[in-house]
């Protein structure tokens, strides 16, 4: 017969918190920032083909830092979410908010329920009309879900990079300005470093694009030119 010690539930979270945050903290982080026209995500990302930054639905965008396997997960979840509300009801209905919950909740119950808790964190940003309809949403881990204003960073140097972001940060940027003070924000930690254009992941939520899809992935030459 075999023998299970017994584990105080507050030590068992906090296993269970030390351990996703060491995961997630292995990867590089993301930020995510609004400008003049719409939301930047930004991330320092060496792979072309293993993206941490995506659409979900028209005017809806993900990025996930941590486990690969496991925020792609997420990602395809949001998806299928996201088709089936505009589907059902109307593409207007899909929400960064009701994503945002939904995510919240499934993180939640993995956190509390199994052994293992996913070592990732996520943002779900959406832009909807004027600057006033733009909202951003991190989820952690453990299913804790914050409403940003501004700018956020997440990943192993959140700390450190909001603080960086706090110091330069300015409401109305320009899109190059906005890429540019991203990349040097993530290149202050862990040290300060430089980082080459093509390692740099960026998506944008363009609220002035006349095309339905607001996402656009911006391609290598154009961030080297913000760069420069």
């Amino acid at each position: 017969m075999s023998f299970m010690p017994y584990v105080a539930p507050e030590q068992m979270m906090k296993d269970r918190s030390d351990y996703a945050h060491k995961g997630i903290a292995r990867g590089r982080s993301v930020v995510g920032l609004e400008y003049a026209d719409g939301l930047l995500f930004l991330a320092e990302n060496p792979s072309a083909t293993l993206h941490k930054i995506s659409e979900i639905y028209d005017h809806v965008a993900f990025a996930g830092v941590g486990k690969y396997s496991e925020f792609e997960e997420l990602r395809i979840a949001g998806i299928r979410l996201a088709d089936l509300r505009g589907y059902s009801y109307g593409r207007e209905d899909v929400k960064a908010r009701d994503l945002a919950n939904a995510y919240s909740q499934a993180l939640s119950a993995i956190f509390t329920q199994q052994m293992k808790p996913y070592e990732v964190e996520v943002l779900v940003g959406e832009v909807d009309g004027s600057a006033g309809g733009t909202a951003v949403y991190h989820i952690l881990f453990d299913g804790s879900v914050t409403d940003e204003q501004g700018f956020v960073a997440m990943g192993g140097h959140a700390e450190e990079l909001t603080e960086a972001l706090r110091e330069r940060y300015e409401p109305d940027w320009d899109l190059a300005t906005a890429v540019r003070t991203g990349v040097q924000a993530l290149a202050t930690v862990p040290e300060p470093r430089e980082i080459n254009d093509d390692q740099i992941e960026a998506g944008v939520l363009d609220r002035t694009r006349a095309q339905r899809r607001k996402f656009r992935r911006l391609p290598a030459d154009e961030i080297a030119g913000y760069l420069t």
